[in-house]
């Protein structure tokens, strides 16, 4: 059975668009976010009241639309109801087992995933890496000032609350998303540490938009995968993928909406501002935290 692919990363660093790009190579399977390992037994993902990244319901559509596609190869209202039933038979299930079948049903080809829910807590890295010892995990990074900007663009800043990103002053509490930048790293670095260094590699988000054939490829070897021409050009393509459009109904979502809405790629250099700066979601002036720019520039920032 192939070892599938993690991708690691906090929301809003590239995930889907990476994701998709490297789920379109002719040896992959990129899968939506299945968020399977945010719980332990698969009936959790229906029972449980609340998720840090949205509702429970789209929290399943992922996983709804992957096992749509999978086994019925499309996507309709019909597919995901007999998705509901696959899943309703597994509900006592370990997810392990679940996303074990799942990675058997599309072999060969080499399963690509991202949740950033996963990077929350080192306890569900650890749980994937128990599933697939074999795996191997993609940090992705991206700079503070451009994660946090883009975190704040959703829905009014609010999506900051789901990624524990609040800073209490002394007279009111304020949305601040670099926390969430920091302790997600760390908990990546830490689960990391854990894993033998030739089953992580990592790279910087703003690299792969600019020159996406040399980073793909650097990818691509050390997987194990094919890196010709042939297959770089697949992976330019995103759009291509299934789960790069919204889902039927029962099932809109399983990605970032924004991805969602406009999947298709354009190489483009990222400008990357400087960490010692007033970043521009403050309205009193502050920058980043010290603890921020130092992590930043142990990234490579």
């Amino acid at each position: 059975m192939a070892a599938p692919l993690f991708l690691l990363a906090p929301p809003r660093s590239y995930t889907s668009l990476m994701n998709a790009m490297l789920g379109q190579h002719p040896q992959a399977f990129g899968l939506p976010e299945l968020c399977l390992f945010n719980v332990e037994i698969l009936g959790q993902m229906w029972i449980r009241s609340s998720d840090e990244m949205g509702s429970d319901a789209k929290t399943r559509h992922g996983l709804l639309r992957a096992v749509a596609e999978i086994y019925a190869g499309e996507q309709t209202m019909h597919s995901v109801r007999m998705a509901e039933h696959w899943c309703a038979a597994r509900q006592n299930h370990s997810v392990a087992s679940v996303y074990q079948e799942l990675v058997e049903k599309i072999d060969p080809l080499v399963a690509v995933e991202k949740s950033p829910a996963y990077t929350v807590d080192v306890k569900r890295m650890r749980a994937i890496y128990r599933a697939f010892p074999d795996a191997r995990f993609l940090h992705l990074t991206r700079h503070p000032v451009g994660q946090c900007k883009s975190v704040m663009s959703l829905y009014d800043g609010t999506f900051a609350l789901f990624v524990n990103s609040i800073e209490f002053q002394a007279d009111r509490a304020v949305v601040e998303p670099q926390y969430a930048w920091h302790d997600f790293n760390i908990n990546i670095l830490n689960f990391l540490d854990s894993v033998p260094p030739d089953q992580h590699m990592r790279v910087r988000g703003e690299d792969m938009m600019s020159d996406p054939p040399e980073y793909l490829g650097r990818i691509c070897r050390w997987l194990g995968l094919r890196h010709d021409a042939d297959a770089i050009e697949q992976m330019m393509h995103p759009e291509r993928s299934p789960f790069a459009c919204f889902g039927p109904l029962d099932a809109l979502f399983g990605n970032d909406p924004n991805f969602l809405s406009g999947p298709t790629f354009r190489p483009h250099k990222v400008k990357m501002p400087p960490l010692d700066k007033p970043v521009p979601w403050r309205e009193d002036g502050a920058g980043l935290k010290p603890e921020v720019v130092a992590l930043a520039r142990e990234l490579g920032y």
